[in-house]
């Protein structure tokens, strides 16, 4: 088919009846609904595009921008099963690819099944490379693989460790899951487990938090690292007030937050943990990471998802341009658990994201192997 009678462009609702029928006439399971088309031609943070052949949705793909980060997901692609073997899939492609670089992505993912011989050939040739297998990915129990692209480069190198990652298996644990995370990247002898996750939530939580069960204290986790055999230091930018009582309103509960927060301190000292009371720079952080270290930082997710909640994470990786992180809590509709793995983080909107709360606390807890 001649290019010239392919036209691509940007989905609208008039669209839907089209998108549908592609949909549904291209695969058996894990199809986008009505429903989902819309939210998606009217939502932000996405490109959805159209191949239109003879005034007909011939195609389409779905591009899903992940908020606060520089990462791109090709999450969904169809082409008229008439009109496959046209190039179709690869301007689809290549558009969604440049949509991506003009929203200042730098990688661009995408999983597929391991059967879609046809698709594992384009992306190779468009330049992804593998980086993932994953078990019983679809709904018919297919496996899929997860590939990868550079879509912007830089002069400067990524520096990285093989941190492994974890999903954290309950809504409050995110700070235990980063433990863990950076404790086998620095020895492979400890092994995480659900048990130790909430072994670790016990020794590091504040009780109380903005509500429902508390998160976990910078010195908490610091003292559950010591004690498994890691060597810690605590960076926190607050010296005085009591860590995440601005979110509580009972009198009470505060006290209680009080109560926890003199008690890890007093124990830190004793344990002769080194806390720094100032702010933790990326300089500060890149330092320990090039030092053998890796750092868990504690960081504002309203970039992510625009709900100011406090969430730990794992330092992976820094470049010239992104810090990169392990995120243990995917969000199932739009981020899958690769997406959370490596995360590139722009160095503004880290310094952003990487404090919480109207005292815009920074804080972090730094492991090394002992």
């Amino acid at each position: 088919m001649n290019s010239e009678a392919i036209l691509i462009r940007p989905a609208n609702l008039d669209d839907l009846d089209g998108l549908v029928k592609l949909e549904n006439d291209s695969f058996e399971t894990d199809r986008l609904s009505r429903r989902s088309f819309r939210h998606w031609i009217l939502a932000e943070h996405r490109a959805l595009l159209i191949a239109e052949v003879e005034r007909r949705v011939a195609g389409y793909i779905l591009v899903i921008y992940h908020p606060g980060t520089w990462l791109a997901r090709v999450y969904s692609l169809a082409v008229n099963r008439r009109l496959r073997g046209t190039g179709i899939a690869k301007m689809l492609m290549a558009a969604g690819e440049q949509a991506a670089l003009d929203s200042g992505r730098l990688y661009l993912r995408l999983e597929v099944s391991v059967d879609n011989t046809p698709a594992i050939r384009l992306y190779e040739r468009l330049g992804f490379q593998q980086f993932g297998l994953y078990r019983d990915y679809y709904e018919d129990h297919r496996d899929a693989l997860r590939f990868q692209k550079t879509i912007r480069h830089y002069h400067d190198t990524l520096q990285h460790k093989p941190v492994p990652w974890l999903r954290q298996t309950t809504p409050f644990t995110c700070g235990p899951a980063s433990l863990m995370m950076a404790m086998h990247g620095l020895n492979d002898a400890y092994q995480p487990s659900r048990e130790e996750e909430i072994n670790l939530w016990r020794e590091a939580t504040t009780i109380f938090m903005t509500s429902g069960h508390g998160g976990c204290h910078p010195i908490g986790l610091a003292l559950a690292a010591k004690r498994r055999g890691f060597r810690v230091e605590v960076w926190i930018s607050r010296r005085l007030e009591t860590l995440f009582i601005d979110g509580v309103r009972s009198e009470e509960k505060k006290q209680i937050l009080e109560l926890v927060d003199n008690s890890f301190k007093r124990d830190a000292e004793v344990q002769g943990i080194p806390i720094h009371y100032a702010n933790v720079t990326q300089n500060d952080l890149i330092a320990a990471f090039n030092s053998g270290a890796i750092p868990v930082i504690l960081i504002s997710t309203y970039q992510l998802d625009r709900k100011k909640a406090p969430h730990w994470v794992v330092m992976s990786g820094y470049d010239e341009t992104c810090l990169y992180m392990h995120d243990p809590d995917p969000d199932e509709d739009h981020r899958s658990e690769l997406d959370c793995q490596f995360v590139p983080v722009a160095r503004n909107d880290f310094d952003r994201m990487s404090c919480f709360g109207k005292n815009r606390l920074r804080t972090a807890v730094i492991l090394w192997p002992e």
